[in-house]
């Protein structure tokens, strides 16, 4: 299968040089995609310098900040209109590891959908403080009582598609746009009878950089769950 692993932007000079070399050296036969929302810190120049000695590395430049949600719907409709048939989310700042995503993209060949777990046997998250262990175990926790499917890590971001899990979901009723996007995401599919795996990462906090994680998009991911359940 053709596969495209969809990397969001803003304001990331400082990694993305390093985390396309990375997912390169995995040698796993991908394409990468930036989408990049217009950084003032030039990481699409970085992009389009790069771009003339590595033919599988594209860019998407957008106008402005639009959000994570948008960007990774911006991302899935590029890459199949531009035949990909499996579209991975992955961080730029290193807290999705390269190293994981063979075995990530591995459980597409038994299943529709792939989720990087930190909350499976072998999985992990290194450097994070209480707070942030609390609200992200807490919130998995909360959506799965909620939602009834028993996935372990509903808030992880690094998870892989087959084109046809998209299709089925309808990207045009994502309504989601921070935290709860990739809850919304895996909701859908599973109520629309896809099937999906854990496969186990370490997360690591980023390296270089300021998270873009904020208190509001916490909120808005607790409430919207309940949005989503009722709907």
């Amino acid at each position: 299968m053709k596969a495209l692993i969809i990397i969001p932007t803003y304001n990331e000079k400082e990694n993305i040089q390093n985390i396309v070399q990375a997912v390169f050296a995995q040698n796993l036969g991908v394409d990468i995609l930036v989408v990049d929302d217009n950084s003032p810190d030039g990481t699409g120049q970085i992009v389009q310098e790069m771009q003339k000695s590595q033919p599988k590395l594209h860019l998407l430049s957008r106008p402005g900040k639009q959000g994570l949600g948008r960007a990774y719907i911006a991302g899935f409709n590029w890459g199949m209109e531009h035949g990909f048939d499996v579209l991975t989310e992955m961080d730029a700042d290193f807290s999705h590891r390269p190293e994981d995503l063979g075995p990530l993209l591995g459980k597409l060949k038994t299943h529709d959908f792939a989720v990087g777990s930190r909350y499976v046997e072998g999985g992990r998250t290194v450097n994070w403080g209480l707070m942030r262990k609390i609200i992200s175990r807490g919130g998995g926790i909360y959506s799965r009582l909620i939602l009834g499917f028993p996935l372990n890590d509903w808030t992880g971001g690094f998870n892989s598609w087959k084109k046809e899990v998209l299709l089925g979901i309808d990207l045009s009723t994502v309504t989601s746009n921070g935290y709860s996007f990739q809850i919304e995401l895996k909701y859908k599919a599973l109520k629309k009878g896809f099937k999906g795996a854990e496969s186990p990462i370490v997360f690591e906090d980023r390296r270089v950089g300021h998270s873009k994680m904020s208190l509001k998009i916490v909120i808005e991911a607790f409430y919207r769950v309940w949005l989503m359940r009722f709907k």
